[in-house]
C-alpha cells in the first residue's frame, strides 16, 4: 500500500522516471513485502529552478540530477526492512540507470492503516471491530 512521489529534472529523458518508478517498486516487493499490482506512483518532472537543494547536506554533494523519493507507507515495518528498501532502492538506480547514489533522496512517511481508502470512500483497512 505505498504510495510513492517521485520528483526529478525535467532534464532526464523520455521513459527514464518511469524506470525509477519501476527499481522502487521492485524495491518494495522484495523488500517490504508489497503485493503485485499495488503500485501507486506520482512521478513529476521539474524545471532546475523548481528543485531546491542545498550545496552539501550531512557531507553529501548534490548535484542538478537529484531524485526525491517520498512514499507513504503503512507503519509497522522494521529499521532493518527500511535500511535495505534504501540501499536496494540507491543500487538499482546506481546499477541499471547510473545516478549518482549522492542525488537520490528517500523519505519515507508512516501512517495507520485506516488512513488509506482505495476507492468508493471506503477505509479499506479499518479496524475489525469498528
Amino acid at each position: 500500500m505505498p504510495f510513492v512521489r517521485i520528483d526529478l529534472s525535467k532534464k532526464y529523458p523520455d521513459g527514464f522516471a518511469q524506470q525509477v518508478g519501476d527499481i522502487i517498486y521492485g524495491a518494495m516487493r522484495q523488500h517490504f513485502n508489497v503485493p503485485e499490482d499495488d503500485k501507486f506512483q506520482i512521478i513529476t518532472k521539474h524545471d532546475a529552478n523548481e528543485l531546491v537543494i542545498p550545496k552539501s547536506y550531512l557531507g553529501i554533494e548534490y548535484s542538478e540530477d537529484i531524485i526525491f523519493i517520498q512514499a507513504t507507507i503503512s507503519e509497522g515495518r522494521s529499521t532493518q526492512m527500511k535500511k535495505s528498501l534504501y540501499q536496494a532502492i540507491c543500487d538499482g538506480l546506481v546499477e541499471k540507470l547510473k545516478v549518482r547514489p549522492q542525488d537520490i533522496l528517500i523519505n519515507l512517511v508512516e501512517v495507520n492503516k485506516e488512513n488509506w481508502s482505495f476507492g468508493h470512500g471506503v477505509m479499506h483497512y479499518a479496524p475489525k471491530d469498528q
